[in-house]
C-alpha cells in the first residue's frame, strides 16, 4: 500500500527550508500528511531529510517563488504527484531594512514579488483546485507588523498589511465552499530573518523572540480549527490590540525606534 493511501493527505508548504515554514511542515508531518516543500536554497533538501523522519513522504524543490518561473515549476511538481493538496501553508517570505531610498529597487520588487505577487500566483492555482474539490484549509503567513506603519521597514510591512488583509478577504469569499483560510501573525520570532533582512542592528533586531515552533504549532492548530486569524503570544496580541488604537503617525515614529539602523547602539 502506497503512502497515499495510509497518509491523511498532502501538505504544501513554501519557505520550508528553515525557522516558521519548517515548523509548520514538522507539525504537519507529525500529523501524518505527506509533504511538498519549496525554498529558495539548498538546504531544503536538509530540511526534507528531517522531515522524512517522521515516517511521511516528502517531495522537495528549490525555488525561487518570487519568479513566475519558480511558482510555474513547484505547481507542475505538485501537479505531477497526481494527488490534491489537503493543507496549502503558504509561508515564504522576505524582509528589507534601512530607509526606503537607500534600499536596492530590485531587492525591494524581490520582497514585494515574494510576500505577495508568487504568495497569491501559488494560492491562485492551489485554491482553485481545493474549491473545485470542495476540500482544503489555507494558512497565510501574515504578520503584527502589517499593523504597523514600518518606518525602516516600509516594504515589509506594506506587503504583511496586505497579507493579513487579503487573507480575510478570501476567507469570506470561499465561506461555503469547503475551503478555509487562516491567517497567522507572529511578532518578532528567532529565525535568520532578521540577519537576511539587514535588521542584526537595530533593536528589533537584537530584542527577545519568540520560538519558531511555538509560533508555527498555533497557527498550524487555528488552520485545522478553522479559525480566520490568530496572533501568536500574549505580548504580540498586546502590540496589535494597542496598534488598531494608536493614530498611524505615532505607530510610525514608534517603529522608528526599533528599526532604524544602528538604534541597537542607543
Amino acid at each position: 500500500m502506497n503512502s497515499a493511501e495510509t497518509s491523511k493527505g498532502l501538505a504544501v508548504v513554501t519557505g520550508a527550508s528553515t525557522g516558521i515554514g519548517y515548523e509548520l511542515a514538522k507539525c504537519a508531518a507529525q500529523d501524518g500528511y505527506d509533504l511538498a516543500i519549496a525554498a529558495d536554497e539548498p538546504q531544503v533538501q536538509e530540511a526534507a531529510m528531517k522531515l522524512r523522519e517522521f515516517g511521511v513522504e516528502v517531495e522537495a524543490m528549490q525555488a525561487d517563488l518570487s519568479t513566475q518561473d519558480g511558482v510555474r515549476r513547484f505547481v507542475a511538481g505538485i501537479s505531477a504527484l497526481g494527488r490534491p493538496v489537503d493543507l496549502l501553508m503558504a509561508n515564504a517570505g522576505r524582509g528589507l531594512g534601512k530607509g526606503f531610498l537607500d534600499e536596492d529597487i530590485h531587492e525591494v520588487q524581490r520582497v514585494i514579488d515574494t510576500n505577495i505577487s508568487g504568495t497569491l500566483a501559488l494560492v491562485h492555482d492551489i485554491g482553485n483546485r481545493m474549491r473545485a474539490s470542495g476540500r482544503g484549509r489555507i494558512l497565510f503567513t501574515g504578520s503584527i507588523a502589517g499593523f504597523m506603519p514600518g518606518t525602516f521597514q516600509a516594504v515589509y510591512n506594506g506587503t504583511k498589511a496586505f497579507i493579513n488583509s487579503f487573507s480575510l478577504a478570501l476567507r469570506e469569499e470561499l465561506k461555503d465552499t469547503g475551503v478555509t483560510v487562516t491567517c497567522l501573525m507572529p511578532g518578532a520570532t528567532d529565525t535568520e530573518f532578521f540577519e537576511r533582512a539587514g535588521l542584526t542592528d537595530t533593536k528589533l533586531g537584537q530584542a527577545k523572540k519568540d520560538d519558531p515552533a511555538f509560533v508555527a504549532k498555533i497557527g498550524y492548530d487555528a488552520m485545522m480549527d478553522g479559525e480566520g486569524d490568530v496572533v501568536s503570544g500574549w505580548k504580540n496580541k498586546l502590540v496589535s490590540a494597542a496598534a488598531n488604537v494608536t493614530p498611524a503617525g505615532m505607530l510610525a515614529k514608534q517603529h522608528r525606534k526599533m528599526a532604524e539602523p544602528g538604534s541597537a547602539k542607543n
